[in-house]
């Protein structure tokens, strides 16, 4: 049965869509079928690490919500950045960009559109390209499709800093996300210093929010020096980054088939759903 899985943040900046796109490929590089909707049509960005040349796309999500062609038309087969990397993997991965056309963000921006499309839309492209998953990479903040995104989730992560704004937001996000009643949230903190990225942070954390976190993942040069011109985790499979976020996949989605890319190990359970202590801590 196929699961759709939404990554949010509250605030942007966290790094949301690169650990999307590096999620997405682990995946579909350990056999799954794959699929990712950019929603963030505000600001689209994640079609780049996945090398996307922008003249070849011919249908985008915005071309769906505005009825000019089926959303598995905007489907764009991303798989090539596997080639050569993963030769054993069965899976296949697939990306619906948002336009960055700047009329057409203007015209998003100024009209809007009926949210729910997007049902209508994530049902049939789980359908026409028999998906195992499908990610979700939404806008930050809480809006209309946010809001729709989560609601069809069965499974939200969110993405944090280190800092005080996103401590905040991060509650605000969880008690939404709770009163929508998701099955399965998780928590993955990013751009951690080093130094900072121990049990002890994970522990506090969890304890805050009453919600599992699935990985840390630090700050790291070789983040910056790629520059998003390709798959972080296929570049640098060594890094403790991609082995972080290798762990988070493995949560998400235990491969079906052993390709020597993740070890085997149980999946976080979550803890009782208490008011977190930021939310307290900010007269939530």
């Amino acid at each position: 049965m196929s699961k759709i899985l939404s990554i949010h943040s509250f605030r942007g900046g966290t790094g949301k869509s690169n650990i999307t796109a590096n999620l997405a490929t682990l995946m579909a590089r350990s056999g799954y079928r794959v699929a990712v909707v950019d929603t963030d049509i505000q600001s689209p960005g994640i079609h780049v690490p996945f090398g996307l040349d922008e003249g070849k796309i011919c249908y985008t999500l915005n071309d769906y919500l505005w009825g000019r062609c089926p959303i598995e038309a905007a489907a764009c087969d991303v798989s090539g950045v596997l080639k050569g990397r993963s030769p054993n993997s069965k899976g296949s991965l697939h990306l619906v960009p948002s336009s960055i056309k700047m009329n057409e963000i203007s015209r998003i921006l100024r009209e809007g559109y009926d949210a729910r499309l997007l049902n209508d839309g994530f049902q049939r492209l789980k359908e026409k390209l028999q998906l195992d998953y499908l990610l979700i990479d939404t806008h930050p903040g809480i809006n209309e499709e946010t809001l729709m995104s989560v609601i069809l989730s069965d499974i939200l992560v969110v993405i944090l800093r280190p800092d005080q704004q996103d401590y905040q937001g991060t509650a605000v996000t969880l008690d939404v996300a709770r009163k929508l009643e998701v099955p399965k949230m998780m928590l993955v903190l990013n751009k951690v210093l080093p130094a900072l990225v121990t049990d002890a942070l994970r522990q506090q954390i969890e304890s805050a929010y009453h919600t599992p976190v699935a990985g840390i993942l630090p700050v790291c040069e070789a983040m910056f020096e790629l520059a998003s011109r390709d798959i972080f985790c296929l570049q640098h499979p060594e890094h403790p980054w991609a082995k972080g976020v290798e762990a988070i996949a493995q949560q998400i989605a235990p491969p079906p088939q052993k390709f020597g890319l993740f070890k085997r190990t149980a999946p976080a359970t979550p803890a009782p759903l208490h008011k977190p202590f930021f939310a307290r801590s900010i007269g939530r």
